[in-house]
């Protein structure tokens, strides 16, 4: 099975420099947690509801004014829509994280696949996410 047919999309994205404040809202609002950051269109980070509590709140910094930029995760491994399903697990189990963001060929993002997507697709009776579960927090 391929990413593009169990990501979810579009994939909510704000710019660099929008404040955490703004991406605070958008999770709330859209019941998501995370959000992906852009420059001039182009996937250039990650942010989500944890990275706004340990690398923002827990330094009392102003969600108005902190520009997603200070606090999103940069380093980021991504997938193509065309890229098959147990690729995106074996990315999730190496790294030790539970989202990877989908981007075109431009790396603008399209979608987010999440372990929650990855485990709807598992039915050949093995556990492929557990590895993914069991690895140890990526701080």
């Amino acid at each position: 099975m391929r990413v593009g047919d169990v990501m979810s999309a579009p994939a909510r994205a704000l710019p660099l420099e929008a404040s955490l404040y703004e991406a605070a809202r958008v999770m709330r609002d859209e019941g998501i947690g995370d959000v992906l950051v852009t420059f001039s269109g182009r996937l250039c980070g990650m942010v989500t509801d944890r990275d706004i509590v340990v690398r923002a709140v827990a330094d009392s910094r102003d969600a108005l004014r902190t520009p997603l930029g200070e606090v999103c995760t940069a380093d980021l491994v991504t997938v193509r829509a065309e890229d098959d399903t147990e690729e995106a697990a074996r990315l999730m189990g190496e790294r030790a994280i539970r989202r990877l963001p989908v981007v075109d060929e431009l790396h603008r993002p399209v979608g987010i696949v999440s372990i929650g997507d990855l485990a709807a697709v598992d039915g050949d009776g093995t556990p492929p996410l557990s590895a993914i579960s069991k690895a140890p927090p990526n701080l």
